[in-house]
């Protein structure tokens, strides 16, 4: 296949978008999207001060290599969780990412759990849950709320996540087999600070699938940890991403329409607003100021004074 652009040999076929292009008018091309993603839901601007979430995962580091190289002011955060597993993943990831800012002259912010919190992520989850479950969820509970705290200790305006267009039509299939209405009110490539304590979050790069920031990161050089976390293995997400990989195989641009389909339809009044209850239910957590539904402190707060 021959690039659209200029005639040569074409590095990468996008089939959904029956465009092929070199090495140089992709590494041009993929930013433009994501800038034409930011636009359309305008999600931050040159005025904004933005907080990069990186894991030293491919869609993390290229979303601010991406944000990087058009000019906006981007910062990143890299949380240890203190997962080890066979390739000790933590601490890898962690190495990379440092290497990633300090090649590229950016500031990092880096949270160590062990270190902040007393204990490690896979620690915190064994004592909480007793051993019974893996730490996804007080993964992704310690995630949240460190992610939060520091865009507004440090003033940034904007939060931004690497979830990319395979991630959010996986969470999409996954919500909607389940009618979870409250997750699918609230999935959006935007959401706002709209209660106490929170960061606005974005996600440009919600509409570029998996395939193509894999592409990106490899003609870029950017080094990244291609092993999953250790603790991802069965994950109902996996499978879903599966499902949705067969069917973009016999009908490319299948994940596309699915997910844009959807922000259509919530903008055409699909789901309700949320009741009056829903605002009320929120507080802010008296210890960290941070929005919780659970009655006094946040569960952040209950699970981290008990491992002080």
């Amino acid at each position: 296949m021959k690039c659209r652009k200029c005639g040569g040999k074409a590095a990468i076929n996008m089939r959904h978008h029956k465009l092929g292009l070199c090495k140089v008018h992709y590494l041009e091309w993929l930013p433009e999207q994501v800038q034409r993603t930011i636009e359309k839901y305008r999600m931050f601007g040159p005025q904004d001060d933005v907080l990069v979430a990186v894991s030293g995962g491919k869609d993390s580091l290229s979303l601010w290599d991406i944000l990087h190289r058009l000019g906006y002011r981007a910062d990143g955060l890299y949380i240890d969780l203190g997962i080890d597993g066979g390739v000790n993943y933590s601490a890898e990831s962690r190495r990379l990412t440092e290497q990633f800012a300090a090649a590229h002259g950016l500031t990092l912010h880096v949270v160590d759990v062990a270190e902040t919190y007393g204990e490690s992520v896979p620690a915190l989850a064994a004592r909480t849950a007793r051993g019974r479950h893996k730490p996804c969820a007080v993964c992704g509970l310690t995630k949240r709320h460190i992610m939060n705290r520091i865009a507004h200790e440090r003033g940034y305006t904007v939060l931004a996540t690497g979830h990319n267009l395979d991630d959010e039509a996986a969470v999409l299939l996954g919500n909607t087999l389940q009618w979870a209405g409250g997750y699918l009110r609230r999935q959006a490539p935007v959401l706002e600070a709209d209660r106490p304590g929170l960061a606005r979050k974005v996600k440009p790069l919600c509409r570029i699938y998996e395939r193509e920031m894999t592409a990106y990161a490899l003609m870029r050089g950017i080094e990244y940890i291609q092993d999953e976390c250790p603790f991802a293995e069965g994950a109902t997400s996996i499978e879903y991403k599966e499902l949705l990989n067969r069917l973009e195989a016999d009908k490319p641009g299948s994940k596309l329409n699915f997910y844009l389909s959807f922000l259509r339809a919530k903008e055409n009044g699909l789901f309700a607003p949320p009741g009056a209850m829903d605002g009320d239910a929120i507080h802010a957590c008296p210890t960290c100021g941070q929005a919780t539904s659970a009655p006094g402190e946040c569960v952040f707060c209950r699970i981290a004074k008990r491992s002080s």
